[in-house]
């Protein structure tokens, strides 16, 4: 599973990746190029087997999605 999150020290932001089994990578990155990560990488539809935010939660959705 990947995770992607933001982390702010209040000095600085950051984007943090977090995969199974290796180390986490982090890296300082602007709220744009934070969204863009996330545009990357959030999945258009739902798929079996795999959890993602966005599409379980309806995340920037003005309706919530119905689970098939």
């Amino acid at each position: 599973m990947l995770v992607i999150r933001r982390l702010d020290d209040g000095k600085r932001s950051y984007t943090a990746i977090f995969l199974p089994g290796e180390p986490a990578k982090i890296f300082p990155t602007t709220n744009q190029e934070h969204a863009r990560i996330l545009q990357i990488y959030k999945q258009d539809r739902r798929y079996e087997n795999v959890h993602n935010d966005f599409t379980d939660y309806a995340i920037g959705q003005d309706e919530f999605p119905d689970k098939k």
